[in-house]
């Protein structure tokens, strides 16, 4: 006979979970459990659909982000976008930029695909630095340990944004998202690699790695076969919240007229040039301000959830 314990007052019900369930596995029935983070998940995938569609997309509403159209400004009102709502109509979805005309539409989703394109480069390089930087340092330790260990401390105290400012108004004849995505991942890196070291230390004294050296297991086969993928949850977790930095980091910069240059379109670029017409064009300042709120929004829910299912004793408490 089969008996079966009721859950005290007010204890919640405990979920059953299918046995060999991986972490993924959890991971993905915890991200359908949660209604914030479901839609999170949509709209990352959105801006992510929209910024690698950005050309077909400007294309579908007609005009390229660097197109005037002075037949929807008023030449007589300082340039100030005909119609309602900075000039949204059927022609232009989202209005049109006060003197040049230019479509907001095209805009905005050109400069989803700068933006994201940056942040993902500038993410990916801080990961991959950060996480091979973190595991030598941890599993090797002593002189490799300490010498990368004063590399991360003097690269974190350093102070980044003038760098940053620094060397990207002295920067002329390069490529500007180049330059940024580098500048940004080679002041980003050491974040991951002290959580990565950390998590290194603890697993490479485990018994499966003792086990895997013992039977005479190279260095090398070692972090890839045993440490890295007792890594891969925290790193996970902690890149889905280096990205919305990332794009809040070019949006500062390009906001600050150091970043992506005209015409290149970029959701700080477009705010930085709305200021001027806040008043008498507000839905010019809403609508990248919007988007760029979105965007850094839905990547940092996913990406807290992500670490509370993935990298528990990271997270909050």
């Amino acid at each position: 006979m089969t008996t079966t314990t009721a859950p005290a007052d007010g204890a919640p019900e405990a979920k059953e979970v299918p046995p060999g369930s991986s972490p993924w596995q959890l991971a993905r029935r915890e991200l359908r459990r949660r209604p914030a983070v479901r839609v999170s998940l949509g709209l990352v995938l959105l801006f992510v659909l929209t910024a690698a569609t950005a050309p077909w997309l400007g294309a579908l509403g007609g005009w390229s982000p660097e197109e005037f159209d002075k037949s929807a400004i008023d030449p007589y009102l300082g340039g100030q976008p005909l119609g309602s709502f900075g000039g949204i109509s059927s022609e232009h979805w989202l209005g049109v930029e006060p003197v040049t005309g230019r479509d907001l539409f095209a805009r905005v989703v050109h400069g989803a695909q700068v933006s994201l394109l940056i942040a993902f480069a500038a993410t990916a390089i801080v990961v991959l630095a950060g996480t091979s930087a973190g595991i030598a340092a941890g599993y090797f330790g002593g002189r490799t340990d300490t010498v990368l260990s004063r590399l991360m401390d003097l690269t974190m105290s350093f102070p980044s944004l003038i760098f940053m400012i620094a060397m990207l108004s002295a920067a002329k004849d390069v490529n500007r998202i180049v330059l940024i995505t580098v500048v940004i991942g080679v002041f980003g890196w050491p974040g991951v690699a002290r959580v990565v070291r950390g998590q290194t230390l603890s697993l490479k004294h485990r018994e499966y790695v003792d086990a895997a050296r013992v039977g005479g297991s190279g260095s090398w086969r070692i972090l890839t076969r045993e440490i890295l993928p007792g890594v891969s949850g925290p790193v996970i977790a902690y890149t889905t919240l280096l990205i919305p930095g990332m794009i809040s980091t070019e949006a500062a910069l390009s906001y600050l007229g150091v970043g992506v240059r005209p015409p290149t379109p970029s959701w700080g670029q477009m705010i930085a040039e709305s200021v001027a017409f806040y008043e008498t064009d507000p839905m010019y300042f809403v609508i990248p301000s919007v988007f760029l709120f979105l965007a850094v929004l839905a990547f940092t829910l996913l990406g807290d959830a992500l670490r509370d299912i993935l990298d528990p004793r990271g997270g909050r408490s």
